[in-house]
């Protein structure tokens, strides 16, 4: 499986496939409810400069990461901080867990309900797309995502509610949002997230990211 990434300065991205042993809504959380809160035992840690490294990613393509529309890791943050980071499911809480320690955004999509090929590529102008069940819509103008065949169904900021995971999930993809200069904290904080996922019994397997051939044509 590849990911094809379209040309961009400041992005490092790292992604990776899982495979549950069962249906999603039949697993136990293994105790991820407990990462989520500030400041947990974890081998990576969040900082100020990739909090703004973060930012200066998304900023490229003429998005403007703040408000509402600010990072997923900043959120997350936010909501820990405030008692209010809850836990969904294992694979979005252990997603959750390792963005909140790092500082790196996140996206996990369920592989069965997106088609490939794959792509990091930013969105044009007048984009957007449903992000929760409530029928929710984000402005998604410039800022980088994860697309389908389908078209963006994921990025760094609120993940589309077409793809994400649910009960019967047995499959998903995950990406994360790296930055240049951080290659360390990002090795380290896939690394961890992978081993998450696999001591509750999954099977991850490395997805690799390579130039999008098609770029610009």
């Amino acid at each position: 499986m590849h990911l094809f990434v379209d040309p961009h300065p400041q992005l490092v991205a790292a992604a990776f496939s899982t495979e549950l042993p069962a249906p999603l809504g039949e697993l136990e959380g293994a105790g991820m409810a407990s990462l989520l809160q500030l400041d947990v035992e974890a081998p990576v840690a969040r900082d100020e400069a990739l909090r703004k490294a973060v930012r200066d990613l998304l900023r490229h393509g003429g998005y403007k990461p703040t408000g509402r529309g600010k990072p997923a890791s900043e959120y997350l943050v936010r909501a820990a901080g405030e008692g209010k980071l809850g836990s969904i499911n294992l694979v979005v809480d252990a997603c959750n867990a390792v963005s909140l320690a790092s500082g790196i955004p996140i996206s996990v999509v369920d592989l069965d309900l997106a088609q490939a090929p794959f792509r990091l590529a930013l969105a044009p102008a007048k984009s957007e797309y449903i992000f929760n069940a409530t029928g929710q819509t984000i402005d998604i103008s410039g800022l980088l995502c994860l697309w389908d065949a389908a078209g963006p169904t994921a990025n760094a900021v609120k993940d589309a509610q077409r793809t994400k995971t649910h009960e019967g999930t047995r499959r998903t993809l995950s990406v994360m949002w790296g930055c240049q200069g951080f290659e360390d904290q990002l090795g380290s904080a896939l690394g961890w997230y992978r081993r998450l996922l696999e001591r509750s019994g999954a099977v991850t397997q490395d997805v690799e990211c390579v130039p999008n051939p098609g770029a610009g044509q």
